[in-house]
């Protein structure tokens, strides 16, 4: 499990506009995308969207939310999957992200944005008209009824998306044959959650909210979702199990330890709690207890490879590469070079210092970047790999890759063209280099125009 900070794009609503925010940190993990995938890919079908052109982004975030900015990739806070009881709730959460997705509603949010931006500035000539007359304070009311209007006008257009998006996931919650129990449950969350904050539910403050108030939302839904042939569908077992396991998983990673401790107490003996204790004894540098922890796991499952990684990340991370290797090398091979795990096991095969180990480290992580090029870690330990052997071109090539996807442009072109210099005209590589330098080039150009 690894955290990245990755830059995102969200919707500022209230300022009506896209306006970027700080890098978030995105929480990269093996099992949990796994999990998650699994549990999009039947509303993704009912969707009507290609399998596997969804991506789930986890965000490490404690907050509850979920949203979509763009393509076709749904970003769930942390926070949300701590909220949720069950994976149905969490479906829930998915299908209603999916309707934003083939609704267009990321594209079409430039329509509710112009209908209001011509609404203020109407009011705004209307108001300067009105003081040039003489009448400065009917000037400015004028104003600041226009900027009301404006933002009335797209708080209204913001919430019949979200309806329109409630609706088609209650849709693909039917087709997928998926209860919307859950649904309704997490919307109860929102409105507990709602009344504990103090939010108003009057109907006058339904107007001032970019979403309909929850309450309402749970009336709308429960007379669809309890005519539906699916409602009394059971919870798949198994993917219950792997969601609560994971549950456990992310509070070991990223609550203090002394919290996890205390919500997993030795005396739980279950897989989560272990899984728990695990990774906040890793933490804490209490590394006997988290591979006694590791070991506890593998008794119960020797070829899970998700125990497997557990064992070999808290070995390398405590300064014992060459005793992890077993360990990842195995949940490598188990799941067919999962970059991220293969990541991992190059990293181990490069901290031993044993070069014999560069010709292994090197395959398994041009097996892992094969399959997730946006793996900037992969990437640089690859490069890694390159500069020992004296391959600088390609290890420069390897530098580029990771510097665009972390938006370092000016490092990536530099990378970039010294790596073409040094590269076989023509060869793929040599491809790539150039295609990094476009791309580096032409967002250097977009922020120079943009300031």
């Amino acid at each position: 499990m690894r955290i990245f900070a990755w830059p995102l794009a969200i919707l500022a609503s209230l300022a009506l506009a896209v306006q970027p925010v700080a890098a978030q940190s995105i929480l990269r993990d093996a099992e949990t995308e796994a999990l998650l995938d699994d549990m999009a890919a039947p509303l993704v079908e009912a969707a009507g969207l290609a399998p596997g052109n969804v991506d789930m982004v986890l965000i490490n975030d404690s907050s509850i939310n979920a949203f979509v900015a763009g393509g076709q990739a749904i970003y769930i806070h942390a926070g949300l999957l701590d909220a949720a009881d069950t994976a149905n709730e969490v479906q829930g959460v998915i299908a209603h992200e999916l309707g934003h997705i083939t609704g267009g509603h990321v594209v079409r949010f430039s329509e509710g944005a112009s209908a209001a931006n011509s609404i203020s500035i109407l009011s705004l000539l209307l108001g300067v008209g009105a003081a040039l007359a003489g009448a400065g304070e009917a000037g400015i009311g004028i104003m600041q009824a226009g900027q009301r209007a404006a933002l009335g006008k797209f708080l209204a257009y913001s919430r019949v998306q979200e309806s329109a998006a409630d609706a088609a996931g209650a849709e693909y919650l039917s087709a997928a044959g998926i209860s919307g129990r859950g649904s309704l449950a997490f919307f109860g969350k929102l409105r507990s959650q709602e009344f504990r904050y103090g939010r108003s539910q009057d109907d006058e403050a339904a107007f001032t909210r970019t979403h309909p108030l929850s309450g309402d939302r749970i009336a709308r839904l429960r007379e669809v979702y309890t005519r539906d042939p699916a409602w009394d569908a059971p919870d798949d077992p198994d993917i219950q199990a792997r969601f609560v396991r994971m549950k456990a998983k992310l509070s070991g990673f990223i609550e203090p330890s002394e919290r996890t401790l205390a919500r997993f107490p030795v005396s739980d003996k279950s897989i989560p709690a272990r899984y728990a204790r695990a990774y906040a004894y890793h933490k804490a540098a209490q590394v006997d207890m988290a591979l006694a922890e590791a070991d506890a796991l593998l008794a119960t499952s020797p070829n899970d490879p998700y125990f497997l990684e557990l064992k070999g990340q808290v070995l390398l991370e405590s300064g014992r590469p060459t005793d992890a290797l077993a360990s990842l090398r195995r949940a490598t091979e188990i799941t067919n070079n999962q970059p991220l795990i293969a990541s991992m096991f190059g990293h181990a095969l490069i901290a031993t210092e044993d070069e014999r180990n560069h010709p292994e480290a090197e395959r398994v992580l041009r097996a892992a970047v094969a399959r997730d090029r946006l793996n900037p870690f992969a990437w640089y330990q690859l490069g890694v790999v390159y500069a020992a052997r004296g391959d600088l071109p390609r290890a420069r090539l390897a530098s580029a890759e990771q510097q665009v996807m972390t938006r370092r442009f000016p490092d990536a072109l530099r990378s970039a063209q010294a790596a073409e210099a040094g590269l076989p005209v023509g060869s793929p590589d040599w491809i790539r280099a150039q295609d990094i330098s476009l791309q580096a080039r032409a967002a250097l150009e977009q922020i120079r125009d943009s300031q």
